[in-house]
Parts: C-alpha cells; structure tokens; sequence
C-alpha cells in the first residue's frame, strides 16, 4: 500500500501544520484544559473540518487515506485536539449518511467550513457500551419532540454548536441534533481528567428540551443501529489513526532520549534491554499503520468489509499505545512522571484511547462475533 503523490503531500503539509501549531502547545493546553478558539478558527480556516465533505456540502471530498494522515498528525500533536476531529467529523458523517435532504443543507456546509463545530453526545451517567439502553427521553408532542436526560463525557461539549444526541423515543434509540442555544440545555464543564484534559468535556443536561421533527436524523428506532453505528465507524478509525500518531511521539521521544541520556557510562541507546523496547515500538506502531491503511483502503473502495477492518485497527492501535507510552515512561525514569516532558501525558491519553468510540473489550466481542461467521 503506497501513498499517492497526492497523499505524500498532504501528509506533508499536515505535519507542518502540526509541527508550528499544535506539537509545540500541547502540554500548555493540557494544563489549561482547553484548545484555544484562535487554533480551532485556524483549523476552520485550512479546510481540515471538511475534508472528507462532499463538494456540494463546501467540502474538499478527500479520501479516508488522506483523513488518515490528517488524524495520525494531529494525533502525534495533541490527543485533545484529535478528539476535536473526530467528534465534529461523526456528527457530519452521520448527517451525510442518514440526514434528510432538509438537514444536510442546513448544517453540512457550516460544519465543512468549522461555522459550527458539533459533538456526539452518546454516554450517559448509567450508560456507556450498552447504547441501546440510553435513558435520555425524547417525546413526540404537537409535531415537535421533547429531549430530557443527562448526557455525560462529551468531548467538546463545552465548545460545539450543535449536538447529535440518542434518545428513547416510544422505547426505540432514536438520533436527533439539538442546538446548544436550546431553552432547557444546560451545560456543566468536566475537568481534571486523567487523560484528554484539553478535549473540553462537558456534561449535559435537558429539560424539556423542544425541537422540531427536522431534526430527526433517520427514523425513529435508528438511532443505535444505524447512525450511532456509522458515526462509531468513524469515530474508531480516527482514534486508530490518532493511536499511530501518539505511537509515534513515544518513538520520537525514546529515540531523542536514549541518543542523549548516558547511564553506566554509556547512552541509553546502547543497552539491550532499551533496544528490545525500541524495536517493540517500532514493529507495533508499523502494525498498527498498516491496519489503519488497510480500514481506509477498503473505506474509499466501499469495501463491506471495513468495518470489521476497522475494529480490528482500532483495537490493535489502541492496546498498542498504550504499551507504548508505558515503555517511553519506563525510558525516561524519573523524568518520565515528570510535567518537564510530555511522555506523562502520552500515558495518560494512551490510555482513554482504549476507552473511547467503543471500548477495547467491546471491539474484542465485535472481533469475535466475527471471527465465529467467518471461520467456523
């Protein structure tokens, strides 16, 4: 699987990107908790939000590949910033996929032009993996529907415009988008996260809610099985990607490290035991790599595949971070808890990837279920 030439070059301009705008930043807004609204509004401004956005919705119309290397950058700069990224992109995916005619042409261009920015509000306080049973209600009155619940750990809930909420409605999930400027919504910031500290967490809650039934995404009943669904699609194989880059900043930093660190008297680099390691990190983030090239090759050839392909990516990317970032901490000793360098923070987000767009054991079952069709 080779890049094209226009692929190389994207991936350039995206590393340059990273590389003046958010690498540099990243521990500065992982203490402030917050992506600053200039770097969002410079994002906006180079296309990035709408890059896998058709051209009649004012997208660029790029490939999954592209998109690839644009999260495995931002993943490589800031894990908080990637979760901006994908959180906006499966609210568009989901409303290009299975909006109304009427719903995409109100929210699809300003979404590709990062006019408003949208968050996928799923979680709820006694809801996490098992969708199906969301608790938030959405009653159908008079021609409108009326939202109440609690939804909890929305990234970016403290920032976006627009949200995809799953409710209940005559005891079916069902998708809807709410507007952060709806009477009832109210929205309390989460802070003091172990990882993801600049991702702008927010809970929300509503209290009777009214909106009216253009906002419906789908029908009533597809909330989990088909818009949750393809929103998570994506979702994972952004954070797959965004797991290469994070694999990546640990290389670099063990790299940098054990060319600069002398220990019984010789560099770190020098010794068995931190090669092993090395060489693990080298082999998994190449894995990992692949398997993401793979989800998105299928992906742009409207392979049914891809989305077994992408469970697989996820889960294997996100365990593989994680080991990752372990062994960066463990090279760097001391220094490596230390806020004088950035591996803790590699950790940290290392782990809420095996967490989020559904969790490690959760693809494990989706795997499973798969391997059982296919092989037996």
């Amino acid at each position: 699987m080779e890049l094209t030439k226009e692929q190389e070059q994207a991936r350039e301009a995206f590393k340059v990107f990273v590389n003046e705008h958010v690498a540099p930043h990243a521990d500065a807004f992982d203490r402030e908790q917050r992506i600053p609204e200039e770097l969002i509004m410079l994002i906006a401004q180079t296309g990035y939000f709408g890059l896998i956005v058709p051209e009649q919705y004012g997208g660029k119309a790029g490939d999954m590949i592209t998109y690839g290397l644009l999260c495995e950058e931002m993943g490589r700069g800031s894990a908080s910033l990637l979760s901006l990224i994908t959180v906006h992109g499966m609210v568009a995916q989901a409303i290009l996929r299975w909006g109304s005619s009427a719903v995409k042409e109100r929210w699809l261009r300003k979404l590709a032009a990062g006019e408003v920015i949208g968050a996928f509000a799923l979680t709820e306080p006694n809801v996490g993996s098992d969708a199906k049973s969301v608790e938030t209600i959405a009653v159908k009155k008079d021609g409108e529907f009326v939202l109440n619940g609690t939804k909890r750990w929305t990234s970016f809930g403290q920032r976006a415009d627009l949200f995809l909420i799953i409710a209940q409605c005559e005891g079916k999930p069902t998708a809807f988008l709410l507007k952060k400027d709806t009477p009832g919504l109210s929205l309390e910031p989460i802070k003091d996260t172990f990882g993801f500290r600049a991702a702008m967490m927010a809970e929300l809650t509503m209290n009777n809610c009214h909106i009216t039934e253009d906002n419906l995404v789908g029908r009533i009943g597809f909330g989990v099985t088909h818009v949750a669904t393809h929103a998570l699609d994506y979702g994972r194989y952004t954070v797959g990607w965004g797991c290469v880059g994070l694999g990546r900043a640990c290389l670099e930093a063990s790299l940098s490290y054990t060319a600069q660190r002398v220990q019984f008297g010789t560099y770190l680099r020098k010794h068995q035991l931190i090669q092993h390691m090395i060489t693990d990190m080298i082999v998994s983030v190449t894995a990992a790599r692949l398997l993401c090239l793979n989800a998105g090759y299928l992906k742009d050839a409207g392979d049914p595949r891809t989305g077994m392909e992408t469970s697989i990516a996820k889960y294997f990317a996100s365990t593989m971070v994680v080991k990752a970032a372990l062994d960066t901490v463990q090279i760097h000793g001391a220094n490596g808890i230390s806020n004088d360098y950035p591996v803790q923070r590699y950790l940290r987000d290392a782990k809420v990837m095996e967490i989020i767009e559904g969790s490690s054991q959760m693809q494990q079952i989706i795997i499973a279920r798969y391997g059982y069709q296919e092989y037996l």
